[in-house]
């Protein structure tokens, strides 16, 4: 076996290999796009890095997909794409504008997202003309829904550019993601490797029956050998169990090792899993918003104990050991201390830089209904439909309803939620949230929009010849209460009376 330039990347010849060669393409000014798909812990972000270590004659721009910031248009590729806009002067005027309005840069009308697409092409294109560019993604199964397309667009119009993109797709939940794109599936590791690693993690050989059978029960998952090694004895691993007496193997691999993390939490000071739940609450990754954020709380931004049981790293940003872990803080803090941190982040986030974000913490820090929050959600969607993400626009008016006391507002916010995720295709959740606004009071033009709503979903999902006569009921109702909205349903019905054939 092939050493390793990574003590994590043993028994990943064939994959570096692979990535050598894409590297390779790229010095050379070729472009090349990558998949790199597998489950939770397999070692595709230890591969990204090996990507980094190796590409010092290229520009590397990276991305992490963070489940918190799903629901924010263009979040991911912002964070792309901040390298780069000092050079948007040098963009044609419209992908510029495009770019600027994305990006929450400049006021004005949603963007067409095929302009955003061809922006960001450009932009990478030109400095790949000083030096190669790589481009790294990872944990895309969470990027939010405008950016992946976006990158997704990009990556299949590479042609003789100097740009190489990485994508880590995380499955089963990304199996949908990217599909197309050239792929590499990272799979566990074979036996020998396997034990070659876990023997690395407890410095020493293991009797092989007690190497063999763990190794068998990671499934040769690289991060799951590595943290249930950590720190156990030879007895730990011979009989199966932790210090405190339960089993160390059960369950699906993701899950035992975020169990593990978990565990490893509960030893900290109270002061540092605070410290740790803002740091996993908020995405971004600013050091300097967590210190605001722990002032409020005041917390002393001293992570030591987290740093020595290898969970985060602090410097100029905030990183945690693993997307894992990000996950064991956050599910594992009470629903009060995660309401606190939010609220301490809500507070700490600048209202006129971020004002989305600080609008989603807010929300996530309410313990009840609250027309404040609600009213700050409602603005945020506003913002989003503007830049073109109607997913969040939907997800935003959505929790906007939640949180809405007033009745009457709550349903017309509910409406305006299910028309918007009837727009971004999730038909089933439109029909959910037009249940909802059926059920509070609502005005006559609101009727109608409900009305239209449920027609449009019908015929969207069957093609059926009932639709037309609801359509024209909806047009009929936009009519008495005095909405231009009349002329376009109408022209609905119309078109939906001549697909049925009648």
């Amino acid at each position: 076996m092939i050493a390793s330039p990574l003590p994590d990347l043993v028994g990943r010849h064939r994959e570096c290999e692979a990535l050598d060669d894409l590297l390779a393409d790229l010095r050379e000014g070729g472009s090349r796009v990558l998949v790199i798909r597998g489950e939770a812990g397999i070692g595709k972000t230890v591969l990204l890095e090996y990507l980094a270590a190796q590409a010092s004659r290229a520009k590397v721009t990276r991305a992490q997909g963070i489940e918190a910031d799903m629901e924010l248009p263009y979040a991911s590729l912002h964070q792309l794409c901040a390298p780069f806009l000092d050079q948007l002067d040098g963009l044609p005027a419209p992908q510029r504008e495009a770019l600027r309005v994305a990006f929450g840069m400049a006021a004005g009308d949603p963007p067409d997202r095929f302009l955003v697409g061809l922006a960001v092409l450009t932009l990478l294109t030109r400095a790949s003309e000083a030096r190669p560019v790589l481009v790294l993604i990872d944990d895309a199964q969470w990027l939010d829904q405008v950016s992946l397309q976006t990158l997704e667009f990009v990556a299949r119009r590479l042609l003789a550019e100097a740009v190489a993109m990485v994508f880590a797709v995380r499955d089963p939940e990304g199996q949908e993601a990217l599909t197309g794109l050239p792929a590499m599936r990272i799979g566990g590791l074979d036996a020998t490797a396997a034990g070659e690693l876990l023997e690395t993690a407890v410095g020493g050989r293991l009797e092989k029956r007690i190497r063999d059978r763990f190794v068998a029960e990671m499934h040769g998952n690289p991060l799951a050998l590595l943290e249930f090694s950590r720190g156990r004895s030879a007895a730990e691993l011979a009989y199966g169990l932790d210090s405190s007496g339960h089993p160390i193997v059960q369950g699906p691999v993701a899950s035992r090792v975020e169990r593990d993390f978990a565990q490893r939490l509960g030893s900290l000071p109270e002061a540092t899993r605070t410290l740790l739940l803002i740091a996993a609450a908020e995405p971004v990754g600013d050091a300097r918003l967590l210190a605001r954020a722990a002032a409020t709380l005041k917390i002393t931004p001293f992570a030591a104990p987290a740093k020595v049981a290898g969970l985060i790293e602090l410097g100029e940003s905030v990183r945690f050991r693993h997307p894992l872990v990000r996950s064991a803080v956050y599910h594992q803090a009470a629903p009060e201390a995660r309401r606190s941190v939010h609220r301490a982040l809500a507070a700490a986030t600048d209202p006129v830089l971020d004002p989305d974000r600080r609008a989603w913490h807010a929300a996530e820090a309410a313990n009840g209904p609250d027309e404040e929050v609600a009213a700050g959600l409602e603005r945020a969607a506003g913002r989003a439909r503007q830049r073109g993400g109607i997913a969040a626009e939907a997800v935003l008016l959505e929790r906007a309803a939640e949180v809405t006391p007033d009745r009457r507002s709550r349903g017309r916010r509910a409406l305006a939620a299910a028309e918007a995720h009837f727009s971004a295709a999730a038909p089933d959740r439109a029909t959910e949230l037009a249940t909802v606004a059926e059920l509070c009071p609502l005005s006559p033009l609101d009727r109608a929009r409900l009305a239209r709503l449920r027609a449009r979903i019908l015929f969207a999902r069957s093609r059926s010849d009932e639709a037309a006569p609801l359509l024209l009921d909806a047009a009929a109702q936009f009519t008495a209460a005095g909405s231009p909205l009349a002329r376009e349903t109408y022209l609905e019905a119309i078109s939906a009376t001549i697909f049925a054939g009648r």
